[in-house]
């Protein structure tokens, strides 16, 4: 069963409130996702520590519902700017 990007970024925001998150469906299948978190709660933790934190935030679902997650994140001041 597959998870819409608005399922993922709510469970993202429940456990990070002051996140930025942008979820982008790679496939249109609901099943391959890119998402962008920038949350001042990154901030002095390494890169391994903020995916541990957006993946426990998916509360189990990461290889069940939701297949592929390609994760970038980021402290607000390192954040990639466009």
């Amino acid at each position: 069963m597959a998870m819409e990007a608005a399922e993922i970024a709510a469970l993202i925001k429940e456990t990070l409130p002051d996140a930025e998150v942008t979820i982008e469906d790679l496939r249109g299948d609901g099943d391959h996702y890119a998402a962008l978190v920038v949350s001042p709660a990154f901030r002095g933790k390494t890169r391994v520590q903020q995916h541990q934190m957006v993946y426990g935030a998916l509360q189990g679902k990461m290889g069940g519902q939701l297949h592929a997650l390609a994760l970038q994140t980021s402290a607000p001041e390192d954040a990639p700017k466009f």
